[in-house]
């Protein structure tokens, strides 16, 4: 192989659907016979580096034009294994910086990641013909495979350490088949074998709101609707309010004992649902989707109740749908309580 930005590669394979594209970069340089690291140093040199950033949502022009010459695939499919695909949907507008919502943080530290960023299904990976990871597992409200009805997992079971997939081929071993794209970098347990946890549902009514949301991710952008992009933002709201340090508001209180589950010990600080593990995730989504499941009785009750208060409501909500604020406009005079 050359570094010519116009001679096609011997062997180019396309995405898989709903592929990631981190996970697409690792399997051409496999079928090339490449490392991944000695495959992009061939093809874009020693003054590009690839791999110290989090390329599924900061894939620079140079790498993603460079792909698309030699591979013969065009740019905006290439485009599409990205997180810039969700534009528009699960946040406005796309920032290089800082929180993006709804997608999963790796947490980068030079090379190093110290998020768990990526989750995965270990019965998809199982039943895969090639293993590969899906753009949804960034997804921080994905938190179980509804085609298995089993829950995602965000790390390896085996060292507990995150699925890190273009190290996979960096610990010293020659390139070969027994290379399993869905072992863990670092021990090299099958993720394919873990055991999924258990799901825990708190209610049929969240369930089925929540199952809805996450079952049209799976099935592409096209399905989404102007109000499910507004159910997005809501949903995301709710679940910082439940994690609001503000002294008057007791709403996580309030849908634990509506629910009759028990609250979980949740990480401290002000952490956005993005950076928190599955559990936490999976704990607070449920509690968020039950509100969201009948918003008008259940915000309201909560209100009434006096867990949460109208300006807690609407703080720090930029471009609420109408919808929500129709909701909790009448609201806004405590003496109706």
């Amino acid at each position: 192989m050359n570094r010519s930005t116009t001679t096609l590669l011997p062997v180019r394979i396309p995405p898989l659907p709903e592929e990631l594209f981190s996970s697409w970069i690792v399997r051409l340089a496999h079928e090339l016979g490449q490392k991944v690291q000695s495959f992009c140093h061939l093809i874009f040199g020693n003054n590009h580096q690839v791999w110290n950033r989090d390329i599924d949502r900061l894939a620079p022009t140079w790498l993603m034009d460079g792909l698309s010459c030699r591979t013969g695939i065009s740019r905006s499919t290439i485009e599409n294994t990205t997180l810039r695909a969700y534009e528009g949907v699960f946040y406005p507008s796309f920032k290089s910086a800082g929180n993006l919502c709804w997608m999963l943080a790796l947490k980068m530290y030079h090379r190093k990641r110290n998020g768990f960023g990526l989750q995965f299904c270990p019965q998809c990976l199982s039943e895969d013909i090639v293993p590969y990871y899906r753009k949804y597992w960034r997804v921080a409200l994905n938190t179980v495979c509804h085609r298995h009805q089993i829950s995602l997992l965000d790390r390896c079971p085996c060292c507990n350490h995150a699925v890190v997939v273009h190290r996979l081929d960096m610990n010293g071993q020659p390139l070969s088949d027994s290379i399993a794209h869905s072992s863990c970098f670092f021990c090299g347990f099958e993720l394919s074998r873990s055991q999924p946890l258990l799901i825990d549902e708190y209610s049929v009514e969240g369930a089925a709101t929540l199952q809805r949301i996450t079952q049209k991710l799976e099935l592409g952008l096209s399905q989404w609707t102007t109000y499910d992009v507004g159910q997005l933002a809501v949903l995301r709201h709710l679940t910082m309010l439940l994690t609001s340090p503000n002294p008057h508001n007791f709403l996580r209180e309030y849908v634990t004992d509506q629910l009759h589950v028990k609250d979980i010990l949740l990480t401290p600080g002000r952490i956005s649902i993005e950076a928190r593990p599955w559990l936490e995730r999976r704990h607070l989504i449920q509690l968020s989707s039950w509100l969201l499941a009948d918003p008008v009785q259940h915000i309201t009750k909560a209100w009434k109740s006096g867990a949460i208060r109208y300006n807690v409501l609407i703080k720090d909500f930029t471009s609420p749908p109408d919808w929500y604020l129709n909701i909790v406009s009448p609201l806004s005079n405590w003496r109706d309580r």
